[in-house]
């Protein structure tokens, strides 16, 4: 049978994984884990090198845009392997017909927000097709960063072990919640904007106060769910997660239990999972909590001895069950 492929694989959810473990990781000789960058050592230097596409639908939300999310998320995924952000590539495929107007603001609003991350954009590409060939337009981005000797593990998960914390530094949920508002011209009571952020500067802060920091990865396509599920794969260890701890501010979470949605489950571009060792999370948590984009920063879990391979989720009404990756999509085209 010939399979064909869906908007599920690109959910980040069990779909996705699979599609990049049989399709791509094995026949490129890609390593497990997979982190958001690849961490590269030559000569006594380590880099990071990631890359991305960004296919949002629509262009424009509250909080961002296209352009901004690209620089955004092109530096968190450097930035949550332990790097220092540096230099990024950009190609456009834009189709023909496309407005040069808007194109201009969404240039303008990636140089901005590489100023604000401190990064240079210095090379890049553009193609041109045909009108219906692709949707208005598509950017993709390749980021390098330095990392710092002793900080090479923080994407592998190597040093997670039980009684770790789990922290997040802030209410989940929110890009998602924009983005769709935007996509189905959505009037909500309470506005919704995206969370799109550059977070090096906050990672950075972090990271040269605290020495704890076990494992980092930002919450993207397939959410926290995602992530969580990632992380015990990896690690080999449980983890119990308390719901009543996860932020979630009330309008998302409203509109949540109205279109069924599990805020776990939805993208973020400027949230982080962070694994904290259990003598210095209290640090981290106060350094998270001192920074603008890491304010309502929670604890709200931790590694545990039990439930090897496992995420017990404690739910807000008493009870307790596994919390499972999603095997499709929730929202499509969300970045």
């Amino acid at each position: 049978m010939n399979e064909l492929v869906s908007l599920n694989h690109g959910s980040g959810g069990r779909k996705a994984h699979e599609l990049i473990r049989d399709h791509f990781a094995g026949r490129f000789g890609m390593m497990d884990p997979l982190t958001d960058s690849a961490v590269l050592k030559e000569d006594g230097f380590s880099l990071a090198l990631t890359t991305d596409s960004y296919v949002v639908d629509p262009l424009f939300f509250p909080g961002g845009n296209i352009g901004k999310l690209a620089v955004c998320g092109t530096v968190n995924d450097l930035s949550v392997s332990g790097a220092i952000p540096k230099y990024i590539s950009a190609s456009f495929i834009i189709e023909e017909g496309f407005s040069l107007n808007d194109l201009g603001i969404i240039t303008s609003s990636m140089a901005e927000e590489a100023a604000i991350a401190g990064v240079r954009i210095v090379t890049g590409d553009t193609k041109v097709v045909e009108r219906g060939k692709c949707d208005k337009l598509f950017i993709t981005t390749a980021g390098i960063g330095f990392i710092k000797a002793g900080l090479e593990h923080i994407s592998s998960g190597k040093r997670i072990k039980p009684g770790d914390k789990l922290i997040v530094n802030g209410p989940l949920g929110n890009h998602a919640i924009a983005v769709l508002g935007a996509r189905n011209n959505l009037s909500f009571s309470s506005a919704v904007e995206s969370d799109c952020a550059s977070l090096n500067h906050l990672i950075q802060g972090v990271l040269e106060k605290c020495d704890q920091v076990h494992f980092m990865r930002d919450l993207t396509r397939g959410g926290l769910a995602a992530v969580l599920y990632e992380l015990v794969q990896i690690s080999a260890e449980g983890i119990i997660i308390d719901e009543k701890s996860i932020p979630v501010d009330e309008p998302v979470k409203g509109l949540c239990e109205v279109l069924g949605f599990d805020p776990t489950f939805l993208a973020n571009e400027g949230k982080i999972l962070i694994v904290a060792g259990s003598d210095d999370y209290e640090k981290i948590l106060t350094v998270l909590r001192s920074h603008p984009l890491g304010e309502r920063s929670e604890v709200i879990g931790s590694v545990a001895d039990g439930n090897k391979g496992k995420v017990v989720l404690n739910t807000s009404a008493g009870g307790r069950r596994i919390m499972d990756i999603p095997s499709g999509i929730q929202l499509p085209r969300i970045c």
